[in-house]
């Protein structure tokens, strides 16, 4: 679910010029929240979770009253709970919320072939080419929201742009259930205004970075030099702000995934209360994951992990990544923050992360930038060494205990200069 409360909410006038504005991203509002609704609707207007009340639950979802009093996804229940001491807290029903999901999906496949779901709630829709069945971009974005309400009795949030960028970001903007154009040729200045951390793809860490150094808009990132933006970010992710700010953004729809999973778990003996040798397991099985999607020519579109804590209680969370991926050193970092985000309780009997929403290797889209550049480089030298002297022989340095730090990988989040 997203991180807003529906406060500082923008929508498009109607007759909103939506010139060249062909990508839609439909997000629902608070989807099971919305579910729950639905199913009741004496929760109509109450602050409400989703959620599992009893132990150590997290939430899943909230309500938009709920969301006001600072509740959030994966935030444990006991706490919401001490925010909004008036919230309902109702029991997730997965099955119900797939069903939707496949209802929803199937509305916007009757629009356009060109959908590209990104989660149970999102997905992105080329209408570029059904402009002669429906009509301009924004009577197609008008369409579908009526459709899904008509149909469903759910809302949803659309944002419509020239590129996947922007119209995720300004499905965001405009929740809930709101409209938000922007015209290809208002891109630019629809994007100054927006605070970096807005950005899709640009995270808590990076964003921390620009600030830092007083880059707090994006106004601010388009008058920086790039040595300033390569100081505070490093090269690669440097190039990928600087075309997104720009409104640069060469990713297409893509219609073609593999709905599989590739994933690794670890089970230990006694369990495991030190949050460095749990962040060291989550690197270990991220390279693992990365070393099996490579070998089969796959990508991962999602990162999940799963814990599993002493009293058996087991947690989970997943996240989209703004590109698939087969490198291990992301897919490690990625799951570590999840971990970070959704629990801090110790100690842990099992851990795991998994790749999702598989692609071929790839098959996406060429960007203009690769953030993962080096460590791809280092990763395939690790292929061809495991492929000649076998699995264990070169590992990361972290994962060889004291003493041992000879020959391994680092655990930087760049390889050295001079390799």
């Amino acid at each position: 679910m997203g991180r807003g409360d529906g406060s500082g909410r923008i929508v498009s006038a109607p007759g909103a010029d939506d010139t060249g504005a062909g990508i839609l991203h439909v997000d629902m509002d608070a989807f099971y929240a919305a579910a729950e609704v639905l199913r009741d609707p004496t929760l109509a207007g109450k602050p409400l979770i989703v959620g599992a009340p009893e132990g150590r639950g997290v939430v899943s979802s909230a309500s938009y009253e709920a969301r006001r009093f600072g509740v959030r996804s994966a935030m444990p229940v006991a706490h919401a709970l001490r925010l909004c001491p008036t919230a309902i807290v109702v029991p997730p029903q997965i099955d119900r919320y797939v069903a939707l999901s496949n209802q929803v999906m199937a509305i916007f496949r009757d629009v356009t072939p060109l959908v590209e779901p990104l989660s149970i709630d999102e997905a992105f829709l080329d209408v570029r080419g059904v402009r002669r069945l429906w009509g301009s971009p924004g009577e197609i974005a008008r369409m579908l929201r009526e459709k899904v309400k008509t149909e469903t009795g759910l809302t949803c949030s659309v944002g419509a742009a020239a590129t996947k960028h922007v119209a995720k970001m300004a499905s965001t903007i405009s929740k809930p259930d709101g409209l938000l154009i922007v015209a290809e040729s208002d891109t630019r200045r629809f994007l100054a205004a927006r605070s970096v951390r807005a950005l899709w793809g640009v995270g808590p860490k990076a964003a921390d970075a620009l600030e830092s150094r007083g880059l707090r808009t994006v106004a601010d990132l388009l008058e920086a030099p790039t040595p300033v933006l390569e100081r505070a970010l490093g090269p690669a992710m440097a190039d990928r702000v600087w075309h997104l700010s720009r409104g640069i953004d060469p990713r297409e729809v893509t219609t073609e995934r593999v709905e599989k999973s590739v994933g690794h778990e670890e089970t230990f003996a006694d369990d495991v209360d030190d949050p460095r040798v749990l962040r060291s397991e989550l690197r270990r099985l991220g390279d693992r994951v990365g070393a099996r999607l490579r070998a089969h020519g796959w990508e991962a579109g999602v990162v999940a992990v799963k814990i599993r804590l002493s009293d058996f209680t087991t947690l989970s969370r997943s996240q989209t990544l703004a590109e698939p991926t087969s490198v291990g050193q992301r897919l490690g970092e990625t799951a570590i923050d999840l971990f970070e985000s959704v629990s801090r309780d110790l100690p842990v009997r099992l851990i795991g992360v998994r790749g999702e929403k598989l692609r071929p290797s790839g098959s996406g889209a060429l960007a203009l930038w690769d953030e993962d550049e080096d460590w791809r480089r280092v990763e395939d030298a690790l292929d061809g060494a495991t492929a000649r002297f076998g699995k264990g022989v070169v590992t990361r340095a972290t994962l060889l205990g004291p003493g041992r730090a000879g020959g391994g990988v680092p655990s930087h989040p760049r390889p050295p200069h001079g390799r």
